[in-house]
Parts: C-alpha cells; structure tokens; sequence
C-alpha cells in the first residue's frame, strides 16, 4: 500500500514537475535521499527530478524484488525501488557503466525504459541492453565480466508465471556478475521507505529492437545481440567442435524446451546454428510475455509436454529445460529423470575429463544444504574442497571469486560453474551433452551409444545413490505455515541424539547455520534439520521467491550402496522416511494440504 496517495508520474511516461527541467553541468550536493552522496548526470542529460512517496513492503532478497505485476504497474513502484538501489549505491555509479535486460514476461519493455531514464538521471554514462529487452540471468553475468560493467538489472521473476495477473521482478547483480549482498539489499530496502525523489532523465524511449547505440549528450545506450558475450564465454568453456560432431550424428536425437521463455533464442543460436542439432529440436522456442500461458519451471509437472515426450517409446536420447530467466534446468533420458542432486555430482565428477575449462581439475566444489550429499561423495573421491552453504547463489559467488569453487549446485534445478556468478541452465545442459559426447567418441555410428541411464547407473555404482525427493507445497497460508515451523522448532529443541522417530534413530536436529569462510558473515535459519544415523536426512524451508503466500518445501534423503537397490524408483526408496517427515510436521494438519503441488 501506497504511504500517499499523492502521485506525480505514471508508468508509461514522467511529466514535468512543479518545477522546471533543470540542466546540470556538475555536481549538485544534498539534494536527493543519498544525503552526502552525489548524483553527478552525464553532460548534455537534462534532469527533471519528480516527487514520489514511498510504498511499503519493497524487501529486497537475494532474488531481487518479486511481486504481482500489476504492484510493479503502480505509479512510481519500480521507479521507486530503482531509485532507492542508486542512492543506496551512492557516487560510486557516476560514469560507469550498467547493464540491463530481461526474460520477456510482460511489463519488461516498459520498465527498461524507466530503468535507462533514471540510470541516466543517476550519473551513469552508459547503459548496456539486450534487444528488445531480453537477456538471459546467466547471459546477463556473463555480460557484466566480459564488459567490466559495474553491475546490472536483472528484470525477472525467474521460474514464476508471468503476464498482467502473475509475476514481475528485478534484481541487481554486481561488478563479478553476482546477485548484490546482503549489505546492498539491506540499504536498498532502507532507501525504499525514504525515497522521496525520482533523478528521471528527460529524454526520449529508445528503439530497443535494433542493435546500435543511441547517444543523448554523453550518455548512451548500447542495444546488443543478447546472446553475443554469452556465447562467447560458453565457447571458453567447452569443446565446440566435439559437440558439434556428436550433434551432428544420425544416432543422435535430442530435445531441448525452452518453456517460451528468454533461453528459446539463445538454443536455436548455440544448439542449432553452432552445434548443428535440427530446428526440432527446440521445442517452445519463442519467448512470450506471459509464457504461452504456462509456468516456465523445469520439472515433471510443469514441463509437462517434455516429459511425454522422453517417456513416449520413440523418445530422443536426450531432453532438457530451461526456465523463465534460463538459470535453471532439467536434464532427462529416455523414460529417465536426472535429479538435480545427482546432477551436480555427476557433472563435477566427469568435468575433468569431458569439459576444456576444467581440464587443470577442480578448485573445490559447493552445494546448497537442502541438495543431497551426492556431490560430497564426489568431491571425497577427488580430494577438492567441499562446501555446504545456505541457498542462495551469493553464497557460491564469494567461493568462486576466492578460487574456492569451480562446480557448484541446488536441489531447486540450479547448475552452475565459475565461469560466471549466476546458475546456467544451458551450462549444465552443454555439461551434459558434453560428458555424452566423450563417452561415444569411440562408438561408431549405429553402434550402441552410452545414455543418460547409463552414465547415472555407473555413478551410482561406484558412489552409491543417495535417493532425493522434494515435496513443494505453494502458496500456503503464511500464518499456517509460520505455526507448522513453530511446531518444528520446538520438536527440535525437545529432541536429542539417539530418539527414534520411526524406524529410524537421529543423530541431531538443528536449524542450519553458516558463517562464510571467505568474509565471515553469519547466516541463521537457513533450515530446520532432522539428521539420522545412517545419513538419512529430512529438511523443512519455507521458500520466498513467490509473490504470495507462502511456499513449503519439505526435502527427503536416503543413501544406499546396495547394488539390488539403486535402480529403485525414488519415491518408493523413500517411502518410508517421507511418512515420517509428513508426521514429524504435522503438515497436513497445519496447512490443510494432503499433497504436494509439486514432486521432484
């Protein structure tokens, strides 16, 4: 809700104040919200700054700010939090260089051309977009490293549905490509509740569907190819060229959906014009604002369509998703699902000998705490350092930027290598490919090829499997779900090592805590645990990337090294623990729910 209901600009266009535009030819002090900060526009740029009132609620997390579209359509809501990020930021924006872009879901062409508006209005010389305002979440990392840029805006709601109904989003991500720390996020969210001037630029909308730049003054605007420093920063990464081969072979048959959203362009540029896969073999490909209708996550039951077609009898060797913003994947075989846990571990544990970039070996890799512990087993096996950090990709980048880190992943589909400070579904989709390419460089054509079966079964037969599943529970009521973590907290604080719950005996219960090892901050309640002493494990989160309500994810892990029990189906390994987590938090009667919306 609006503090005032007083308003002077509206979504679409920013007429004049009560006060006249006003040229600047230096620097004007102390007179915006940044205090002792100054805001310095680019000479040539006329500002007119315009009154606004703040709005509440505009939190900012890692994820940047995610609420309904029509929040965002408010008169001055986006303009306030960008506002507010540039006077968190203070002087230190004036002459650099920013980046912009988006997942295409609705709204996004119109607040690019606020963002460029006040970006200019703010002391930034230049600012960096994707055509018509596309550009992919780990494109858009790539972007800022190879350009040096100072950071960028990231306009997206990522894995949620999009349209005038649904869900918008923006996030800012810094100069390593990273999604911004807790001590931006912080100030940005303070700046939101005192913002009280809008720094807009006066100068006209820019053509964002032609690559070119547009100068007004000494600022300007450069609209490029938004898959361009992309691929150039995958083609550093993998062996093109045999990718290109095992492509290109008639026994090979592949499907990648890109949910029509932002990675459609970027798979028919990098898998069908570089690496020669047919035109079929994106399927969704086009980007639409509202994703077709559709909700742009990769799993089993939203990507639904993809998967009938890797369980039908004639199904290609290889299918893979992507989603809203392109961070995420999905990787499967014929009537084969890869869960994301095994998939990090799977991918760290063949990077060495299957991808360029890691031929000197691995720097360590990380996963997040919900994520199983196959990758601890890998990075045991390869003698690397491990880390478990919280969720969250920030946790990931400052290993990485130490050279701690070179693989990392979440159970929530997030893949990703120090290439770039952003998970990267096409990454772990060329990972895979490419780990099938190196297994079947000596198999003749026609002859039997290696699958993503096979490369699973073998892996499990040497690490064991640790059998995965999460149960996604969506939009609960927030209070309902508040009272059913109460309820955990105080199981935990009453339990101690040794209580049996159920057929199994625990080994400890928390709420997970991290302190970095790299800048020593302390991260608590990122997860209440229940431990068991054959390594079994169940975990409880409440997740925040949605715009409403609340949503419970509820984690469950067994490992086996039984050779007659790894090719079982997971949900009926896990049968057993999951009725005990499901009586542990008394979920259903908290939240009414009887099942899950999502399972994977």
């Amino acid at each position: 809700m609006m503090l005032s209901s007083k308003v002077h600009t509206s979504r679409a266009s920013v007429p004049r104040s009560a006060k006249s535009a006003v040229p600047f030819t230096g620097v004007r002090r102390g007179t915006s919200v940044r205090g002792s900060a100054s805001m310095a526009p680019v000479a040539g740029v006329t500002v007119k700054p315009v009154p606004t009132k703040p709005y509440e609620g505009q939190k900012t997390g890692t994820s940047g700010l995610r609420k309904k579209t029509k929040e965002f359509m408010q008169p001055n809501y986006l303009a306030n939090w960008v506002q507010s990020l540039f006077n968190a930021l203070g002087d230190e924006v004036n002459g650099k260089s920013l980046g912009l872009g988006g997942d295409g879901r609705y709204y996004g062409k119109e607040a690019a051309q606020i963002i460029i508006k006040l970006a200019a209005g703010n002391g930034f010389k230049k600012v960096v977009v994707g055509q018509d305002a596309l550009m992919a979440t780990p494109a858009a990392s790539a972007l800022i490293r190879r350009r040096h840029l100072y950071g960028g805006l990231i306009m997206s709601a990522s894995h949620n549905p999009g349209g005038p109904e649904n869900d918008f989003g923006i996030k800012f991500n810094y100069n390593s490509g990273e999604p911004a720390p807790e001590r931006i996020t912080d100030k940005i969210f303070g700046e939101t509740s005192k913002v009280a001037t809008l720094n807009m630029a006066d100068i006209p909308d820019v053509d964002l569907s032609k690559v070119g730049v547009t100068k007004f003054g000494e600022f300007e605007v450069e609209v490029v190819d938004p898959v361009a420093d992309y691929l150039a920063q995958l083609k550093e990464v993998f062996d093109f060229a045999l990718l290109k081969k095992f492509l290109s072979r008639k026994d090979f048959t592949m499907v990648f959906d890109a949910m029509h959203a932002v990675t459609g362009p970027y798979a028919k540029r990098i898998l069908v014009e570089e690496l020669g896969a047919p035109a079929s073999a994106v399927l969704n490909g086009v980007p639409s604002p509202d994703f077709n209708g559709g909700h742009p996550d990769p799993n089993l039951t939203y990507a639904e369509e993809l998967v009938k077609i890797m369980w039908a009898d004639e199904a290609p060797a290889f299918g893979a998703a992507s989603d809203g913003d392109g961070d995420r994947n999905m990787v499967l075989g014929h009537k084969f699902f890869v869960n994301p846990s095994d998939s990090v571990a799977l991918i760290a544990a063949n990077a060495q000998a299957c991808i360029p970039y890691f031929k000197g070996g691995l720097k360590g890799v990380a996963r997040s705490m919900p994520t199983s512990g196959a990758l601890d087993r890998v990075a045991a096996a390869l003698n690397v350092p491990f880390f478990e950090t919280p969720t969250g990709w920030k946790f990931f980048g400052n290993l990485m930027d130490a050279g701690k880190c070179s693989v990392c992943g979440e159970e929530s589909f997030g893949t990703g290598g120090d290439h770039i400070r952003e998970k990267d579904g096409l990454f772990a989709v060329l990972a895979w490919l490419s780990i099938l390419a190196y297994r079947n460089k000596d198999v003749p054509e026609g002859g039997k090829l290696v699958t993503v079966a096979d490369v699973c079964t073998e892996h499990w037969k040497q690490y064991g499997r640790n059998f995965f599943s999460r149960y996604d529970y969506e939009e609960c009521a927030s209070a309902d779900a508040d009272k059913m973590v109460a309820h955990l907290r105080d199981v935990i604080a009453k339990s101690k090592a040794g209580d049996k719950i159920g057929e199994f005996t625990l080994a400890t219960a928390d709420d997970f805590e991290y302190t970095d090892p790299i800048d020593g901050s302390k991260a608590s309640k990122q997860g209440l645990r229940f431990v068991f002493t054959d390594g079994s494990r169940i975990i409880f989160r409440l997740s925040g990337t949605g715009s409403s309500g609340a949503t419970i994810r509820m984690y469950i892990e067994q490992y086996t090294a039984d050779p007659a029990k790894l090719m079982l189906d997971a949900q009926v390994a896990l049968g057993p623990i999951i009725q005990v987590a499901l009586e542990l938090s008394q979920l259903q009667k908290f939240t009414g729910r009887e099942r899950p919306t999502v399972i994977t």
